[in-house]
């Protein structure tokens, strides 16, 4: 019973290891989308990098963007966590 929570355990680890890659890769991924006198530029792990109004940089904007982001991903992970398949379909 014991190295089957070892196993699973390593199982986890392994899953969490390659999140880690995926999220780096994606980090250096970027998305540039322009609409009249909007610049939105994303990264490929969802922050926001740069937002250009009427060709002017708006950090402001750019930090509450990445505020409400953070906040919604805190919000989901805190959902999963409270799922039946959360750690619980690992048995710990």
């Amino acid at each position: 019973m014991m190295f089957d929570k070892f196993k699973k355990l390593g199982e986890l680890n392994k899953l969490r290891s390659q999140a880690m890659k995926l999220k780096k890769a994606l980090s250096s991924e970027e998305v540039v989308i322009e609409e009249g006198a909007i610049k939105v530029r994303v990264s490929g792990d969802q922050k926001f990098k740069e937002v250009f109004i009427n060709g002017e940089p708006n950090r402001f904007l750019v930090d509450i963007l990445n505020r409400a982001i953070k906040k919604s991903q805190k919000m989901a992970a805190k959902k999963l966590q409270t799922m039946e398949g959360g750690l619980g379909m690992f048995g710990l």
